[in-house]
């Protein structure tokens, strides 16, 4: 799974592919079904396909990415969008509330 987060500027994609070589990829929001494609220009790193784009994405959103070489597809995954750090991620940002209590209790 990829996380990125909501923002205008481009974003960095690394990923391992079945060929190296893209053109476009395309992603999907998960929850409305929107399909957004984009042109892409990639570099190899290593094993990596390298690519910055600026997608326009949705906080607590999944989506599903798929890169394409022409029309065949070598590489599908996973996007979660998030404004949070990925090292201090909680389901429940800002909206936990603790219950105080006095811990009193009764033995019999």
């Amino acid at each position: 799974m990829i996380i990125l987060q909501e923002t205008p500027s481009a974003q960095d994609f690394k990923i391992i592919p079945r060929s190296y070589f893209a053109d476009s990829m395309k992603i999907k929001n998960e929850t409305t079904g929107e399909e957004l494609t984009y042109t892409i220009t990639t570099s190899l790193d290593g094993y990596y396909l390298t690519f910055s784009k600026a997608v326009t994405l949705k906080e607590d959103t999944f989506y599903n990415l798929t890169v394409l070489d022409g029309s065949d597809i070598v590489y599908k995954d996973r996007i979660f969008c998030t404004n949070q750090t990925t090292s201090t991620y909680t389901v429940n940002n800002n909206d936990y509330t603790s219950n105080s209590t006095d811990n009193d209790y009764i033995t019999l």
